[in-house]
């Protein structure tokens, strides 16, 4: 999916950010979630997180945007430290866009008004502004015609494009997928995929938690496998998945493959 450098919105000729993780450690009370990771996510790449439930992949994902505090380690976006104390962590968090497990979308809002609401209140954008990009990722996403529709008369693959086009509507330089099929029932799976897939094409940097395996097959750049905190294996999808070289990759895929 990689292709020529990007240049940034600002104008200032730098290229989109990576996402550079060095050493990174959490734990939660005596449970050591992370356990030194290290990972990378070039521009414009694709990096497909896999493994086991407990392994550590949404801790790491949350890590990126500083959901969650690491205890050690560093978590460098474009060269900058996000958990450096003197960083403006509002400031590089605007620049990462994250679909989550669950929808989160707002009751009692439709779905124009969900996709508005953040522009307005970070992005400082007018209402007009904020309601034309609104539309533009709703039709982006495939539900442009849902955007007078609350989330109650939606379907979840509906509401989770919906939430995705909330997140692109922020203009993201890279964006955090955590499970984001993982709550959709198996029919409605193939169209937040087919989002995603679009979404990589047009250039996108991507880390995407995930147990879609024809998905990482065919999207990622790079697939990463991890286990009990650690990268226990990476490299290109036809390497990790059709090829695997560790027993835990191969124990891993055994199972997805046998459900």
């Amino acid at each position: 999916m990689s292709g020529g450098a990007t240049i940034d919105p600002g104008g200032s000729g730098a290229a989109r950010p990576t996402v550079d993780i060095r050493g990174l450690c959490k734990s939660f009370g005596s449970n050591d979630v992370l356990k030194g990771v290290d990972f990378h996510v070039d521009q414009r790449e694709v990096v497909v997180v896999l493994g086991p439930s407990g392994s550590g992949k949404s801790t790491l994902l949350r890590c990126v945007n500083l959901l969650e505090t690491p205890d050690s380690g560093q978590v460098l976006i474009d060269g900058i430290d996000i958990c450096d104390e003197d960083t403006d962590v509002n400031a590089v968090r605007r620049r990462i866009g994250m679909v989550f497990q669950q929808f989160n979308l707002f009751a009692h809002l439709s779905a124009l008004d969900n996709v508005t609401i953040a522009q307005r209140k970070v992005l400082k954008r007018s209402a007009a502004e904020a309601r034309e990009v609104a539309r533009r990722n709703l039709e982006r996403v495939g539900v442009g015609d849902k955007a007078g529709h609350f989330p109650a008369q939606l379907s979840g693959g509906q509401q989770q494009r919906v939430a995705i086009a909330r997140a692109l509507a922020m203009d993201p330089e890279i964006m955090l997928f955590d499970e984001a099929t993982s709550a959709l029932d198996p029919e409605l799976v193939g169209d937040v995929l087919k989002v995603m897939r679009s979404l990589a094409e047009d250039g996108m940097t991507m880390m995407v938690v995930t147990h879609e395996i024809g998905f990482a097959r065919n999207v990622a750049d790079r697939v990463v496998f991890m286990a009990d905190g650690v990268v226990v294996e990476e490299g290109p999808p036809a390497q990790v998945i059709d090829d695997p070289q560790h027993p835990r990759t191969r124990q891993f895929l055994r199972q997805v493959h046998d459900r």
